[in-house]
C-alpha cells in the first residue's frame, strides 16, 4: 500500500468542490507516486474510504464520507442538518423557482425529452426555464430526436444529482412512493416553509411566465399516471 494513502484520500476528497470519483483519484495519486498499478490503487482507495467512515464513526464526528452523483465527498451527519442549512444562505440565491423545478422533474422522469413534450405536459413555454437549466447545468442536451424537426433531447447531469443528493438517477422516487412522502408530517413542513420561501422570491422577481405551483399538481399527476401506466404495461 502507498505510504499514508488514507491520509492522501481524506486531503484530496476535503479540496475537492465537487464529488471525486475513484478514477480520478487513483489518477492523482498515481501521478505523484508513479505508481504503475492504477487497479490496485484504485481498490485501495475504496478500502481507506471505508476505513475512514470507520473511524469518523468511532470518534462520534460531525462528518463522513459519503458517495454522491458518482463520486466521493464530505457531508455532516444528518442531525446537525437543520444547523448546516440555517447557516448556509448562500444556498438561496441558489434556489430553483417552482416552475424551474416542474420542468426539472419532467425530464429527470422522462429523460430524455424534447423541449415540445415539456411544454405539452406544462402547458407554457419552457425556453427560458431550459436556458436557465442548462446554464446551472442541472441539463444537457444529448442529441436530437428521430422526429419531425429533429428536436433537441434533454436529459438531467451528475450536477443533478449532486444538487439534489443523490447518487444516481435511479434513487429518485417511484410514483407509488410519492402519496406516503407527501403525507409525511416533517415534509409537510418543509414544504410549507419551501412555499412560503417561494412565494417570497417571486414577490421580489416575477421573472416566469406562470403563477407560482400553477401547474405543480397536474404535473404530478401526468407523471405519476403515466409512470404507473408505464409499469402495468411492464408487469
Amino acid at each position: 500500500m502507498i505510504e499514508n494513502l488514507i491520509h492522501i484520500v481524506e486531503a484530496l476528497i476535503f479540496a475537492s468542490d465537487e464529488p471525486i470519483d475513484n478514477q480520478t483519484l487513483a489518477g492523482i495519486i498515481k501521478s505523484v507516486t508513479r505508481e504503475e498499478d492504477i487497479e490496485k490503487i484504485a481498490s485501495e482507495i475504496e478500502q481507506a474510504i471505508n476505513d475512514l467512515n470507520a473511524f469518523y464513526h468511532s470518534n462520534q464526528s460531525a462528518f463522513k464520507i459519503i458517495r454522491i452523483a458518482k463520486g466521493y465527498m464530505f457531508a455532516t451527519q444528518p442531525e446537525f442538518s437543520k444547523f448546516v442549512g440555517f447557516m448556509n444562505t448562500e444556498r438561496r440565491k441558489k434556489r430553483l423557482s417552482q416552475a424551474a423545478l416542474e420542468t426539472l422533474a419532467i425530464i429527470a422522469y422522462k429523460q430524455p425529452i424534447t423541449k415540445p413534450e415539456i411544454e405539452k405536459i406544462r402547458g407554457v413555454g419552457a425556453e427560458y426555464i431550459l436556458s436557465t437549466l442548462l446554464e446551472k447545468n442541472l441539463i444537457c442536451i444529448k442529441g436530437r430526436a428521430e422526429t419531425v424537426g429533429r428536436p433537441l433531447l434533454y436529459t438531467t447531469t451528475d450536477e443533478f444529482l449532486h444538487y439534489f443528493g443523490i447518487g444516481d438517477i435511479s434513487e429518485l422516487p417511484k410514483p407509488r412512493e410519492i402519496d406516503e412522502i407527501m403525507n409525511d408530517e416533517e415534509f409537510l413542513e418543509q414544504r410549507r416553509k419551501i412555499l412560503m420561501n417561494v412565494l417570497e422570491d417571486e414577490l421580489e422577481n416575477e421573472e416566469y411566465n406562470s403563477e407560482p405551483g400553477e401547474h405543480g399538481s397536474e404535473i404530478i399527476h401526468q407523471l405519476t399516471d403515466e409512470k404507473s401506466d408505464d409499469e402495468s404495461s411492464i408487469e
